[in-house]
């Protein structure tokens, strides 16, 4: 994916009208993380549950170097709409990432340390935000896309 097509797609998920703000960041943040091939997707409004943030996002990843750029795109898309993040934990090689930034928090895990950890255990009164299917990466998807620009270089 080029850096336009995902700061195109971020772009309209922000501005979406339907979505307000932190939702629409906390969607940003999923959609990234799908995108980047991240697994078993999770949004939690917990507004209403937590004093620590808004919307908690959680997403795994199969190794460290996936996880690490899953956690370096959603803070470089993220900071281009003004979200400022307060902490960075895990990010060097560890098996869970967090990102704070306030009114989202994004938990990046190891697929197999997701289940020792256990958060969506400590999450059960919160409300889960439904993702749409279209965020998560899919082959045939990645093939239109690049398709799409590969269109004015097939030159034979």
């Amino acid at each position: 994916m080029s850096k336009e097509f995902v700061d195109k797609e971020i772009d309209k998920i922000i501005k979406d009208e339907e979505l307000t703000f932190p939702k629409n960041m906390a969607m940003a943040a999923a959609w990234l993380l799908g995108n980047l091939k991240g697994i078993n997707l999770k949004i939690f409004d917990v507004s209403h549950t937590s004093s620590l943030s808004d919307y908690y996002v959680l997403a795994s990843a199969s190794n460290t170097t996936q996880a690490s750029a899953m956690a370096e795109d959603v803070i470089r898309s993220l900071k281009r709409h003004g979200m400022n993040f307060l902490s960075k934990e895990g990010v060097n090689g560890s098996d869970w990432i967090l990102l704070d930034a306030g009114d989202i928090i994004v938990h990046i895990f190891l697929e197999a340390a997701r289940e020792v950890y256990g958060l969506e255990g400590l999450w059960l009164e919160a409300k889960p935000v439904a993702i749409p299917q279209s965020y998560y990466f899919s082959n045939e998807d990645a093939e239109a896309a690049e398709k799409l620009e590969n269109k004015d270089r097939d030159f034979f």
